[in-house]
């Protein structure tokens, strides 16, 4: 015999329908819960198909997002051996299915029969590591677009605060430029400092990065922008308090996405495939880890 159990996946729930062997359906649809008490369940389904056929039995259900991670999480537990296929390929299956009746029940019937039409490969932890992976990457682009509106916010704040400050520093949002600007939001507090003054407050921020005179030339820039500034007091003091909100915001984003993309790069360099990627030429580690995202 070869048995196997046919599993549609949605939120919360699984409907199951076991097969002993190739035209042998097992049983009724059985339905559980995505809890413990429901797993539990589905683990003496699995016992009660194994005594049935005198062996344990594949399981084999489409990839559904997040919604199958309880259940692939279980038979991971429970060791038992299961295959996770692309629901594309499923697809194409029921358009050969006459019928073409859409229940969660005909669901898991059809892939029990899918498995015994293809060659199915069970799943590894390599497809666990791409899903780990898929997951960062979507969060890194999620966050990047986030990223992307608040800086959009700041700079429409800045321009009526302070528009002269652009161009102070190479990288506006650079951690020194975002982190000065929290300490001095306006023209007039930089005009009232002396350029010496400015110089220690920029190397305070930039530690031992950056050279003294680098810091007097910043220095020297911002000062004369300042004196440029067309608004030397602010007309609306909720501005500055955007400001300062946005700023703590950019530096959190900032910091969420440099540990997002060294979580990314630890796991696609565990793949062969992440440096062949890399070989191409103008392919970057982004790309590259997009690429299995």
């Amino acid at each position: 015999m070869n048995p196997v159990i046919g599993l549609d996946v949605s939120k919360g729930e699984s409907h199951a329908q076991a097969f002993l062997d190739r035209g042998v359906p097992h049983g009724k649809i059985f339905r559980f819960s995505h809890d413990l008490e429901g797993l539990a369940s589905f683990s003496n389904y699995i016992r009660g198909v194994e005594s049935a056929a005198e062996m344990p039995p594949s399981i084999v259900m489409e990839a559904t997002g997040h919604y199958h991670s309880p259940v692939v999480q279980f038979l991971d537990e429970q060791k038992y051996l299961y295959i996770v296929i692309n629901p594309l390929i499923s697809h194409e299956a029921k358009k050969t299915n006459l019928r073409r009746v859409k229940t969660d029940a005909a669901d898991a019937y059809q892939l029990g029969v899918l498995f015994y039409k293809e060659e199915f490969e069970p799943y590894k932890k390599r497809g666990q590591h791409l899903m780990n992976l898929r997951y960062l990457t979507r969060q890194y682009e999620s966050l990047t677009g986030m990223y992307v509106q608040a800086k959009l916010q700041f700079q429409s704040i800045l321009d009526q605060v302070f528009p002269e400050y652009h161009g102070v520093f190479g990288d506006l949002y650079s951690k020194v430029s975002l982190r000065f600007l929290a300490l001095h939001p306006t023209s007039r507090e930089v005009i009232a400092m002396s350029d010496n003054e400015i110089t220690t407050a920029i190397g305070q921020l930039t530690g031992r990065g950056k050279s003294t005179s680098w810091c007097l030339e910043r220095a020297q820039i911002l000062a004369a922008a300042a004196r440029r500034n067309p608004f030397k007091e602010t007309a609306f003091p909720s501005h500055l308090i955007s400001l300062q909100l946005l700023i703590k915001l950019l530096l959190q984003y900032q910091e969420h996405l440099a540990t997002l993309i060294k979580s990314v790069d630890a796991l696609a360099e565990e793949l062969l495939e992440y440096e062949l990627i890399q070989s191409i030429p103008g392919i970057g580690t982004k790309i590259a880890a997009n690429n299995f995202g």
